[in-house]
């Protein structure tokens, strides 16, 4: 069978439409399809985006919170040091107060420590040498003498009178009794007041005849009668020192007086 030529070439024609058509629609097809991927790629992405915002937001939220939360701590820390700071200024302050009483304390301690001492020390008896006697004496007793002789040493014989003749009245069993006697003697006699020290001497002498000081106690009771014009018995006190005590120095004083009184 023949085809016609003319038919053939309408086919051709229609074939060729027919083709174009259909690559026209595959066209759209992708073109539909690449659309699709794209929107599908946009939700991704923004649901990516919006979960990265949501995270930051999260983040930003503890952040702040975290910042917060450490500006309290902070705050919280330095009221403490601020505390730490006003109780050690104040310990430090008790402490000083503490110190500053102790100090005191251990002055007051000191202080009674040396009154203490110082009233056994009056209180103990000590040992005393003088005129080549030893006896023991109290801080006070020993105190007394030498005040009233430094008084007669200055030349106050008056004043000097009234502290030996205090002392020996205070102290009669005193070793000093003897030297106190003797010097009141020498006052008095100063004074001239020759009775008193007449007594005085003879006090002495009665008290403790081998006393170093009792040779020139008869010395000196002689020197007191002749100034009261009695020579007679100031010859026989004389005498009766150069008998009874020959070795001394007031016995060669003794021999000279009655080799000018006869």
């Amino acid at each position: 069978m023949k085809r016609d030529p003319g038919m053939s070439k309408l086919f051709l024609k229609y074939f060729a439409v027919l083709s174009m058509g259909l690559g026209s629609v595959g066209g759209v097809h992708a073109a539909l399809f690449e659309d699709d991927e794209a929107r599908r790629a946009i939700l991704d992405l923004r649901q990516r985006m919006e979960l990265l915002r949501s995270d930051a937001d999260q983040v930003r939220q503890a952040s702040a919170n975290e910042l917060t939360s450490l500006g309290k701590s902070l705050l919280d820390l330095q009221r403490q040091i601020e505390q730490l700071k006003a109780e050690v200024a104040t310990l430090r302050g008790s402490n000083e107060q503490v110190m500053r009483e102790l100090s005191e304390l251990q002055r007051q301690q000191k202080d009674q420590f040396q009154a203490t001492a110082l009233r056994i020390g009056k209180l103990e008896p000590i040992k005393i040498e003088l005129d080549g006697v030893e006896f023991l004496a109290d801080q006070g007793e020993k105190q007394t003498f030498e005040v009233a002789l430094a008084v007669f040493r200055k030349g106050d014989f008056v004043q000097a009178k009234s502290l030996f003749s205090a002392f020996v009245a205070r102290y009669p069993a005193s070793g000093y009794v003897v030297p106190a006697l003797f010097w009141l003697g020498n006052a008095q006699y100063a004074e001239r007041d020759y009775k008193n020290a007449m007594e005085s001497f003879r006090v002495l002498i009665a008290k403790d005849p081998e006393h170093v000081r009792a040779p020139e106690a008869v010395l000196s009771v002689a020197n007191c009668q002749l100034e009261l014009k009695d020579s007679k018995g100031a010859r026989k006190t004389l005498t009766d020192l150069v008998k009874t005590y020959p070795q001394s120095e007031a016995a060669v004083a003794a021999k000279e007086r009655l080799a000018t009184m006869k």
